[in-house]
Order: C-alpha cells, then sequence, then structure tokens
C-alpha cells in the first residue's frame, strides 16, 4: 500500500480479533478507491487525509467505526449523520464485516469525500443564538449537582463550552439517547474535559 502509516497497521494488529478483517477491509477500500491517500494518527486513531481530512476509522471492545469527515454533506449525509447516534460513527455499530454496506456504496462515499475535498467544500456550523442568560434545562442541573467535580467543571467553562454541551444533550431525538449523552457529559465533566475534548491536537 502506498503512503501507509504502521502506526495503522500496529494499530490494526493491537485491535481485537473480530475487528482486524473490518478494519483492514476499510483500508484497504480506502487505498483502492484513492491512491492518492495518506495514512495518519490523529487523536489515538486512524485518519486517511486527501486533500485535507476525509475520513477516519476506529475499534472498541466490541464494535468498530468509520466517519467521514463531511459526512453532512454526502448525498446519505442525512442517514450518515442518524448512523451516529448508535455507534458514534457513519455506518453504526461494525461487529462484522457482514455489517458493512457493499464495497460499491462504501467507494461511492469515498469518492464523494474525495471530490467534496477536491472543491475545499466546508461543513456549515449550525448558528447558535447569542442569548446572554444560558438557559439550563432542570434535569441537567440537578445531575451536575449530583456529582461535585462535573459541576464544578461546567461552572468554570466559558459560556460556548456549556451551550456545546448542552445542545448535544437536548438534541437527542430519543429519550435514551438523551439519557445516554447525559451521562457521558457527567463523566467528561467529572473528568475536566470540554465537550469535543478529542478534536484538541
Amino acid at each position: 500500500m502506498p503512503n501507509t502509516d504502521k502506526r495503522i497497521g500496529a494499530y490494526i494488529s493491537q485491535s481485537a480479533d473480530f475487528a482486524k478483517p473490518i478494519l483492514n477491509h476499510f483500508r484497504s477500500l480506502v487505498h483502492k478507491t484513492c491512491p492518492e491517500v495518506e495514512e495518519t494518527m490523529k487523536w489515538s486513531f486512524p485518519h486517511f487525509d486527501y486533500k485535507g481530512m476525509m475520513c477516519s476509522m476506529a475499534a472498541f471492545k466490541q464494535h468498530c467505526a468509520f466517519n467521514f469527515w463531511k459526512a453532512a454533506l454526502l448525498k446519505d449525509g442525512k442517514k450518515l449523520l442518524e448512523n451516529r447516534e448508535e455507534a458514534m460513527g457513519s455506518f453504526g455499530r461494525i461487529t462484522s464485516l457482514k455489517d458493512l454496506p457493499s464495497d460499491k456504496i462504501i467507494i461511492g462515499y469515498i469518492k464523494e469525500a474525495m471530490l467534496l475535498n477536491e472543491k475545499n467544500l466546508k461543513v456549515q456550523k449550525p448558528k447558535v443564538a447569542n442569548n446572554k442568560e444560558l438557559m439550563v434545562p432542570q434535569y441537567l442541573s440537578d445531575s451536575f449537582k449530583k456529582n461535585k467535580k462535573a459541576l464544578s467543571t461546567f461552572e468554570n467553562f466559558s459560556t460556548s463550552n456549556k451551550k456545546e454541551y448542552i445542545n448535544w444533550i437536548t438534541e437527542a431525538k430519543t429519550e435514551e439517547t438523551r439519557k445516554k449523552r447525559l451521562a457521558q457529559a457527567v463523566e467528561w465533566m467529572e473528568e475536566g474535559k470540554i465537550k469535543n475534548w478529542k478534536y484538541i491536537k
């Protein structure tokens, strides 16, 4: 494979047995579709760059996840973003090769992602109302109060950092997703982390 990074190979070899064929397959499709792609490690998991960040993959204890950096701009963007509700991945939870879309579909997404980067198109961030007084939902406030470290972190956050958590939790489409996000938010804030801590270099 051209433009490979030995850290990616090491990442795959250290992943769970179920994950290895999945990661290798996705890696192979990316290189087959985009020969000029460059591999790298960002935020401790494999990324594939082509004229900017294009896609990434990650292995967890029981599933794998793949992400297209500009998923919102792909023709199936809405569907791909909804899949992230399940496993933070554009294809949802992947536990075997059978869970992946067909090679034809994946290659189509990769080609779309390449074109977006070639055109230097960017995902527009949603505008957040600039209200002076930040409205914190009662259920969210109550959860923070049960964890002193999380509460202290939240209170010391900037307004924008608070909004990121509040918007993420309140925009959940189901009650189950909202509860999961709330629990995750409390855990991250207990560790002193902002919502997008994974993307800080």
